[in-house]
């Protein structure tokens, strides 16, 4: 992570604001905050973040419409914070380029580590880094040789599956959704079947989980998609 990253607060709720602001501080942050969308899109070109936490419910333009209008000029990670839990609310958002979602109330350590991710993919990407391998609690992929292990056992996937694994792999601490899932892996005219992918990956954590009911590598959000451990 770089030092001294720059994050820009949107939220019209001050005393959230305030809170964001005052935990960001306290870890090496440099803030700056937006009450409205509009003062959003007015700073962001001129103050270039490295990051935007963004609430969904501003009062003058929705947090939706600011994602969609930052994706066409911008790769700038973007967290959404919101109150807003539904399902639909999470999909959308995600589908519309955030790089993560945050529902109101947080605790400050998960919010801290979402940034983390956020901008570590950030700075990799924008390296043009290429990692080789993806370990976390005693799971390894070796991404050159496609090789998976559990504690230095192989684990034998078929192509697909090793596909969905990798793809999560690489995006690990982020939510993938369903439909980003099924594009990556067999086109953008594919039909979005999730049952598919969902038999697919009781097949995993069949081979990954040593109890498929209780996860440890892989997460199901819910009516959203995966998410991978990082840790």
């Amino acid at each position: 992570m770089p030092a001294r990253a720059k994050i820009l607060i949107v939220e019209d709720e001050e005393p959230i604001s305030n809170f964001i602001e005052a935990t960001l501080k306290a870890n090496d942050y440099r803030v700056i905050c937006a009450k409205n969308g509009q003062e959003a899109l007015s700073m962001i070109p001129s103050h270039c973040p490295d990051l935007i936490l963004l609430d969904l419910g501003l009062p003058d333009i929705d947090g939706i419409a600011i994602l969609k209008q930052l994706r066409t000029w911008t790769a700038t990670p973007v967290i959404v914070v919101s109150a807003r839990d539904d399902e639909s609310d999470k999909v959308e958002a995600l589908d519309f380029g955030a790089d993560d979602y945050i529902v109101k109330p947080f605790g400050t350590s998960e919010l801290l580590a979402r940034i983390r991710t956020a901008i570590r993919h950030s700075t990799s990407n924008h390296l043009g880094t290429v990692e080789t391998l993806f370990c976390a609690k005693g799971l390894v992929i070796d991404f050159q040789k496609r090789l998976v292990t559990i504690d230095g056992n192989d684990v034998h996937l078929t192509q697909i599956e090793y596909k969905i694994v990798s793809l999560l792999a690489r995006s690990a601490g982020r939510v993938l959704t369903y439909d980003n899932i099924i594009t990556e892996l067999w086109g953008p005219y594919a039909v979005k079947d999730n049952q598919i992918l969902r038999v697919n990956m009781a097949n995993i954590r069949r081979k990954l989980e040593k109890n498929p009911a209780a996860p440890k590598y892989i997460f199901t959000e819910v009516g959203v998609g995966y998410r991978m451990t990082e840790e």
